[in-house]
């Protein structure tokens, strides 16, 4: 059965992610069908999500404004798998340390905003991750990237870290990075967010439920 997979469109790189997500899949034997998420109503169909990245202030808005926020909590709830990119890792955040942001509060950590610099001090960087398939680095894309400052109760696992400071992390079926995975072509971020475990990315129907 093929996988229905959104990328939530209000802002940022929705081709990139939707390309990634296309990519993984298949380096998983997975058949994937990718849907742009503008509006409510679509989110309960998913079997996955991606929040890419771009303004956290504006994604914020819109996600509420158009009734797409109550609907990624749901999705998470009931245990799909959420890859949080960038702005949108400051989004799923429970502190986003800006007061215009109203967190989904789906990641218990809190962030910093451009802990990496502007836009002219984007980097690229080889990155140890844990949990991707291999031991490979991964060439991590930081663009106006936000780091996470404080990883909360201990919910959340970091799983790489960059220059001392934590820039991806898992919490329950979500994973947030501080860097763009969508805008290289090693997919293996959307793997591991979504189907190295089973589990996370396979549909109710298939497992009986």
């Amino acid at each position: 059965m093929s996988l229905t997979a959104g990328v939530v469109a209000v802002q940022g790189d929705v081709e990139e992610h939707a390309a990634a997500i296309e990519r993984a899949a298949q380096a998983h034997d997975r058949e994937v069908t990718v849907r742009e998420i503008r509006d409510s109503g679509l989110v309960p169909d998913c079997d996955l999500l991606a929040m890419p990245g771009g303004e956290s202030t504006t994604i914020s808005r819109l996600l509420h404004s158009e009734g797409i926020a109550p609907e990624i909590r749901d999705h998470v709830a009931a245990g799909k798998p959420l890859l949080a990119t960038c702005a949108g890792l400051i989004v799923a955040s429970s502190d986003a340390g800006d007061d215009r942001v109203e967190e989904l509060g789906l990641l218990d950590v809190a962030v910093e905003r451009n802990a990496f610099g502007r836009q002219r001090d984007s980097f690229e960087g080889a990155l140890a991750v844990d949990g991707l398939a291999d031991d490979e680095p991964y060439p991590a894309v930081f663009i106006r990237a936000p780091a996470i400052d404080d990883v909360g109760s201990g919910n959340a696992e970091v799983l790489a870290s960059w220059d001392g400071r934590p820039v991806a992390v898992k919490q329950g079926p979500v994973v947030g990075t501080a860097f763009h995975p969508e805008l290289t072509p090693d997919s293996r971020i959307h793997g591991l967010a979504f189907f190295e475990n089973d589990d996370a990315a396979v549909p109710s129907l298939e497992r009986g439920q």
